[in-house]
């Protein structure tokens, strides 16, 4: 499904070790999902999406938003012709929303509650 574009589940324990070196002192993965190259992380601390950069990937970009940060999300589930499932985030001092696309297979209602038990602490 990553040839489509839409972010599918990849293991958390992969994740914390091909990651390890972005992550501060006990801090663990909780939810991760790929995108083509580009990666998406979902920490007890923070959100960290993965951006690999250029032809070979080899510049990466590492966007790291605290959930303290993220003023509301909003998530849209597939439907029978729309098969991709959404999520908005918006971060305090943008207008403009982060916007992720997850394949059909991916439980948008885990990524909410993700979100939710971090963003509401």
């Amino acid at each position: 499904m990553a040839l489509f574009g839409n972010a599918h589940p990849i293991d958390n324990h992969q994740a914390q070790q091909d990651y390890a070196r972005l992550f501060g002192h006990g801090e663990t993965v909780h939810a991760a999902f790929l995108l083509i190259r580009d990666t998406i992380l979902f920490t007890d601390r923070r959100l960290i999406l993965i951006d690999k950069q250029g032809i070979t990937g080899k510049k990466v970009e590492y966007h790291s938003v605290p959930y303290r940060s993220i003023t509301h999300f909003a998530v849209e589930t597939a439907g029978t012709f729309d098969l991709d499932a959404e999520l908005k985030i918006w971060v305090s001092g943008s207008s403009v929303p982060i916007e992720k696309t997850f394949t059909k297979g991916v439980d948008i209602y885990e990524v909410q509650a993700i979100l939710t038990q971090f963003v509401a602490r």
